[in-house]
């Protein structure tokens, strides 16, 4: 029997059918098999799904409508509330609604979202809204140059400068720049190899190699920056990037996604910038879009960042390219 309404969400496809006996001789294969299943999605959208079921159901309860099996009448209704009373963004409510998709196919109910019902309220709800993403602000060369300027040469500030110069230069995502080891730097003659073992688009692990070539000034040279970030902080193995108390001290625990937001942040602010405008991502958008008004090609910009979608880069290009060719230039105003 499905679980009664008020359960939060299981684990994403964690558990085997239960169809075998549970018997000493397959307890081993069955809890192999039951790692695979909870393998096949990461650990954060797992968190995610139960988080967003958690509060579709307490919506749900709130209005004494049935959240498990949910009508498309209720699945309508609460995107209603969530995006024209809430305020909240379309992207936050695809994500919803996949935590209850989810949740219905695992107990055996049909999704209300894929009612026709409930389509059509989401095309009209996406032409009423905008479709348009809510993009953060880049940090281009020139910023990078600006923030690089106020970083203090205290233990602190030589990880943040190591930091900020690697996720430019690599155009990592923050994720997978803070799950960086010493193991998976290989100093080249050109440069650093970086090794990414996974990331938000290789959720299989098959890995990648990002260049990181020298720069030509050493303040501002992310392979340099490096060496003295590790040098100081005596890092010869485990992650790259860790945590540095009020004291100096660089701790053993790896910085989280958050933290490399929060330096951004940080640095922008006394520049006269609005923190809010950027992000963790705001490196990796920035490489990608200095990088296009430096007329660096497609094929290069994508080699750099992984971006499998070519639309997805175009957009950075198109932003980098704004005054390069530039129509209503030149033509007599």
């Amino acid at each position: 029997m499905p679980p009664a309404s008020g359960s939060d969400l299981p684990n994403s496809d964690s558990r085997l059918p239960d169809l075998l006996p549970r018997g000493a001789a397959l307890a081993h294969l069955i809890a192999q098999a039951e790692a695979s299943f909870r393998a096949a999605r990461a650990g954060s959208t797992l968190r995610a799904y139960a988080h967003d079921w958690k509060q579709f159901r307490l919506w749900a309860e709130r209005h004494r409508l049935d959240p498990l099996p949910a009508s498309p009448e209720c699945v309508i209704f609460y995107a209603t509330d969530l995006t024209k009373n809430e305020g909240r963004r379309l992207n936050t409510l695809r994500r919803r609604l996949a935590a209850i998709s989810q949740m219905h196919q695992q107990t055996g109910f049909e999704p209300p979202t894929r009612a026709w019902a409930v389509k059509q309220f989401l095309s009209g709800l996406r032409r009423e809204l905008g479709v348009a993403p809510t993009r953060k602000r880049p940090v281009l060369t020139d910023d990078l140059k600006q923030i690089l300027a106020e970083v203090p040469d205290t233990p602190l500030g030589k990880r943040d400068r190591a930091l900020l110069l690697l996720g430019f230069a690599g155009a990592f995502r923050r994720s997978e720049l803070v799950a960086l080891d010493v193991a998976d730097l290989e100093d080249n003659r050109e440069g650093l190899i970086v090794r990414i073992r996974k990331s938000k688009t290789d959720q299989e692990g098959e890995g990648r190699a990002v260049g990181i070539p020298r720069g030509a000034d050493p303040p501002t040279c992310p392979v340099e920056t490096l060496a003295v970030w590790r040098a100081a902080a005596k890092i010869e193995s485990g992650p790259l990037f860790r945590g540095v108390n009020r004291h100096g001290q660089v701790l053993p625990e790896r910085l989280s996604g958050e933290a490399v937001a929060i330096v951004v942040k940080r640095y922008v602010e006394p520049l006269g910038f609005d923190p809010s405008a950027f992000a963790g991502h705001s490196l990796r958008a920035g490489l990608a879009t200095s990088a296009a008004a430096a007329g660096k090609s497609e094929r290069a910009i994508m080699n750099q960042t992984g971006h499998r979608s070519l639309s997805t880069v175009r957009r950075y290009i198109r932003d980098g390219n704004l005054f390069r060719e530039n129509a209503a230039e030149g033509i007599g105003l």
